[in-house]
């Protein structure tokens, strides 16, 4: 099989979206998309976008006169003792309609503290998670996950990760030189998915995409079996496009 990334649409950073956000809360009685553009200092062709994908997913509401208003999604993260469950909830609907919109299972990591932990999974009946059969902890340098959370690493702290835990060959296809490896991360271009073919477990790809969320370091990634290798590229440009409306109900 041969796949190569390609570069996809660079997905909205969170830090755009923060902005216009900021810019309707401030006009309660709504603000016109000009207006928006004009105090957030988006470009137009920037801000039509973001507004569609905030429209989508409940964060603002277009009124009848076309000013923009805060929506329901916003109002109730503002809800006091319940904003936890409620930004909880958010999340996993959210990753639910990206699983089922992409047909694959998906999954949001952060590197935490020295480690890759997998926060949440949005798993189906024809959607499986891969199969956990070596801790995800110890493979960076063979997994889409690891591999796109490395790349948001300076030089020194992917040697100190990978000298904690060592390069293992787990198929056939792993990367099992340092060397190589590094040099593969250096060269990564960011708007571009990073990939898993069968170097972690015969059977499955996957793809991971950046979350940018602030300072933290995270990704948003998909698996597939291989009889869907086929679907994997479209899946990738699917997972980049809908990367910000999970960065966004992290970050809130």
């Amino acid at each position: 099989m041969v796949l190569k990334p390609e570069p996809t649409a660079p997905f909205h950073s969170v830090r755009y979206v923060l902005r216009v956000l900021e810019t309707v809360s401030r006009h309660s009685g709504g603000v016109t998309a000009a207006r928006i553009a004009s105090e957030s200092g988006l470009p137009a062709g920037h801000l039509a976008p973001l507004l569609a994908m905030l429209r989508r997913e409940g964060y603002v509401e277009q009124a009848a006169d076309g000013a923009y208003v805060i929506g329901d999604s916003l109002t109730l993260l503002g809800s006091g003792a319940d904003r936890a469950q409620v930004l909880e909830t958010r999340l996993q609907d959210t990753l639910a309609e990206l699983r089922d919109a992409i047909g694959a299972a998906i999954y949001v990591s952060r590197y935490v503290d020295g480690e890759i932990r997998i926060t949440q999974v949005s798993e189906g009946p024809l959607t499986p998670a891969v199969n956990e059969y070596v801790d995800f902890r110890t493979t960076a340098h063979a997994s889409a996950i690891g591999k796109c959370l490395m790349t948001q690493l300076d030089h020194g702290s992917r040697k100190e990760h990978l000298a904690r835990h060592k390069i293992a060959r787990f198929t056939s296809r792993t990367i099992t030189s340092e060397r190589l490896l590094l040099s593969r991360l250096d060269g990564h271009p960011p708007t571009v998915p990073v990939l898993d073919l069968q170097e972690y477990a015969v059977g499955t790809v996957c793809a991971a995409v950046p979350l940018t969320a602030g300072s933290a370091v995270g990704c948003l990634a998909l698996s597939l079996p291989l009889e869907h290798a086929h679907r994997l590229r479209a899946a990738a440009e699917t997972l980049n496009r809908r990367a910000a409306p999970v960065a966004l109900a992290l970050t809130i």
